[in-house]
């Protein structure tokens, strides 16, 4: 993939000193100039607005992320603090956060661990211990059960192969596994769909899912939707997805995250914030490809303030 896919560039004439003192003038005294923080921190590559976290430190002796909670407030202030936290610790927290507390967020599990590469859940899993004490695979083992627990623990591991090499006889047999373990029989053997699914590097699984699709004429979705269900379900079609096709998969996040009723805030921003420097222009076409509507024109109905203003900044455009 040729050139940078992201939408929030660094900024060419930096100085993170001078951010830092217009960050603290923006905070200081009576009311909070928000426009002046979304302009610094929402046109700043994620090593800049480290940087500034530091010269921040160094030259005012206060905390940047202290003062950015103490000052702003809801869904703003979660996509500014979002931005300020570094790449690995960013995943770290909503890990923590989807597992902590009442009730589990179980499609936050799925998007981090079925999206990520092995090196980016190998510092997961790194941060976690450190920050935490106890290891992401406790903490998952604790918080789910049965199946769903067993793939979340399998993607955990960061153990896919990931080369290129497809073994043509071992595709077929994959796919004729896989037929066997769903819809050939009465039950469905999910550990086969799990050993197939989260172990195969991309390339040999595509080939696996159009063997698939040759032995028993559906896609390899329709049937991991009638055999399996629940949170199981998903984190299988949520593999299928990523692998097919990852812009397309955060595409169909966010669209999930604003359609209907109300908004899922904590998806909206995390993939807006996690993915702005990675891939967020393919992410946008794939939106429009699939939905019609410009991702731009989504949030800006979805959402209002400098929320709004931030979100669309990550955006970065209509299309």
């Amino acid at each position: 993939m040729a050139g940078y896919q992201g939408t929030i560039k660094a900024t060419t004439y930096f100085n993170a000193e001078e951010d830092s003192q217009k960050l603290r003038k923006a905070m200081k005294g009576l009311g909070t100039d928000e426009d002046t923080i979304i302009d610094i921190l929402s046109h700043r590559s994620s090593p800049q607005r480290q940087q500034i976290l530091i010269a921040y430190k160094s030259t005012i002796g206060r905390d940047l992320i202290d003062d950015l909670k103490s000052e702003l407030s809801g869904n703003f202030e979660k996509a500014i603090v979002g931005l300020m936290t570094s790449t690995t610790l960013y995943d770290v927290h909503e890990l923590r956060r989807a597992m902590k507390g009442a009730g589990t967020d179980e499609g936050c599990l799925i998007e981090i661990l079925a999206s990520r590469s092995n090196e980016e859940i190998r510092r997961i899993n790194d941060t976690y211990r450190r920050l935490y004490g106890n290891s992401l695979e406790e903490d998952i083992a604790s918080d789910t059960s049965g199946m769903f627990q067993r793939v979340l623990v399998s993607l955990a591991t960061g153990n896919r192969d990931e080369g290129h090499y497809v073994d043509e006889g071992l595709a077929r047999q994959d796919a004729q596994c896989l037929y066997e373990a769903g819809e050939k029989k009465w039950g469905t053997d999910e550990t086969q769909f799990l050993s197939i699914l989260c172990t195969r590097n991309r390339t040999h699984l595509l080939k696996v899912f159009d063997e698939y699709k040759r032995i028993s004429n559906k896609d390899i979705t329709e049937s991991i939707k009638s055999e399996m269900s629940g949170d199981f379900e998903d984190a299988l079609l949520a593999v299928v997805n990523c692998t097919r096709n990852r812009s397309a998969y955060f595409a169909e996040r966010l669209y999930k995250s604003m359609k209907g009723l109300g908004t899922n805030d904590d998806t909206l921003i995390r993939v807006m914030v996690s993915r702005c420097e990675i891939d967020m222009v393919p992410i946008r076409n794939e939106f429009k490809r699939m939905y019609g509507n410009s991702l731009y024109s989504f949030i800006k109905g979805d959402t209002s303030g400098d929320y709004r203003k931030v979100l669309l900044n990550l955006c970065g455009g209509e299309d």
